[in-house]
């Protein structure tokens, strides 16, 4: 296969003055843990991707599902009454797998869709129950939850809402590991005026942060209090990377009034996310006569539906959850000694597959991506000089002994 190089590639999140001069890093193949560039070279996948490759890559088991599927029905619209068989089979078996028994799903095309769906769904929902003032919707400092509208007025990474103007003015922010920054919001503005809470029970890519000792139950209870909807951003940590089940929300008994989705759901094979919404939330619109006017064209996609189909039978049938809960205690292991590096400020781990090597140097990030390139890892930096560390389940613990030592010397 031959590989163009094109200059005609806008990448995203990138400086397209450095990439136009050193040239893109091209990748070309990938199976299990592994990925190869368009030299030949072969890399250690740190980061599943970008969170989402969650049964390894080169599984011919979900492409032929995609196959299939497009053969006998690519897709149809969703619109109105309409389904594909595939879409509701999918529907049905998430539904049995939320963490809040009931939860209808609403298909998006992918994260950045899934919060802004459940943004809007937020504010609709509060105007059927005769409270049209409950508008606000609050994010937290370091969050990210995407880049539609709303997900980037939400943000808590200032420069990813910078030189944009004043897109959204009903969101505020609050500390990320403060539960009474949210309740001092909640008493300035008004409990009457506040639609939802979004919460990521991990901090992803603001820097992989995890949750202070007991606060993603004070933040539930919080809003609970004040009538206010808890949105759990589920994007990263769904389908799996928690470790042992299926949803952070699960394991920390959240309860979430809507759940939005994506990455894990179809371990990346294919572009989709979803919603999960609460009964509470979904009865006003079920009770006839109430359109919630929104929808995706791809949303519910019958191909993406197969692989998404798919991908849950590989983590069911090989026990991958228990994989991440291993994954769990191996990262943490293997990479705490990294802390005693001059150029590592703290190794964050412990808490589902996902970890951070902090850099000391954040401004060194680039160059420290560069050097563990130089050492067989394809990894990226997240927040402030962070080292993502989220590998496919089906690593090995002998694997990730292997990866921390190339960080090592990469580092080193």
């Amino acid at each position: 296969m031959t590989v163009s190089t094109s200059a005609g590639l806008w990448h995203g999140f990138a400086d397209m003055g450095a990439v136009s001069t050193t040239g893109p890093f091209v990748v070309t193949r990938g199976e299990g843990v592994h990925i190869w560039d368009d030299k030949g070279n072969k890399y250690l996948d740190a980061t599943a991707g970008l969170w989402f490759t969650n049964v390894g890559h080169g599984r011919t088991q979900i492409a032929e599902a995609v196959a299939n599927q497009l053969s006998t029905l690519a897709h149809y619209s969703g619109f109105g009454d309409i389904t594909s068989d595939v879409t509701a089979a999918l529907a049905d078996r998430l539904s049995g797998l939320a963490p809040v028994p009931g939860s209808k799903v609403f298909f998006t095309s992918g994260g950045s869709d899934s919060i802004d769906s459940a943004v809007k769904l937020a504010r609709r929902y509060w105007h059927e129950m005769g409270r049209p003032d409950k508008k606000i919707v609050v994010g937290r400092t370091k969050a990210y939850h995407g880049m539609h509208v709303g997900g980037t007025a939400l943000s808590g990474l200032p420069p990813n809402r910078e030189n944009y103007g004043d897109l959204m003015a009903d969101a505020a922010t609050v500390d990320w590991d403060d539960a009474k920054g949210l309740l001092g919001l909640i008493e300035r503005v008004g409990a009457e005026n506040i639609a939802a809470f979004f919460c990521e029970p991990i901090i992803g890519a603001g820097g992989i942060y995890l949750p202070p000792e007991g606060y993603l139950a004070e933040v539930r209870q919080i809003c609970r209090d004040h009538d206010v909807l808890f949105v759990a951003d589920e994007v990263v940590t769904g389908f799996g990377r928690i470790g042992g089940s299926w949803f952070a929300s699960s394991r920390f008994d959240l309860q979430p009034d809507m759940i939005a989705t994506a990455k894990g759901l179809t371990s990346g094979y294919v572009p989709m996310g979803a919603v999960f919404i609460a009964p509470n939330v979904a009865e006003p619109f079920y009770s006839g006569g109430v359109w919630w006017r929104h929808g995706y064209t791809y949303g519910g996609h019958a191909g993406a539906a197969a692989a998404a189909m798919a991908n849950l039978d590989i983590i069911e049938t090989e026990g991958l959850l228990e994989d991440a809960a291993r994954l769990e205690s191996d990262l943490h292991v293997a990479l705490a000694p990294l802390a005693d590096l001059d150029a590592v400020s703290e190794v964050r781990s412990g808490l589902g597959a996902v970890s951070a090597v902090q850099l000391e140097e954040p401004s060194r990030a680039p160059a420290a991506v560069a050097a563990l390139r130089a050492h067989g890892v394809s990894g990226r930096a997240a927040g402030q000089g962070a080292l993502q560390i989220s590998p496919a389940f089906v690593m090995t613990g002998a694997q990730v002994a292997e990866l921390a030592e190339r960080i090592s010397d990469a580092l080193s």
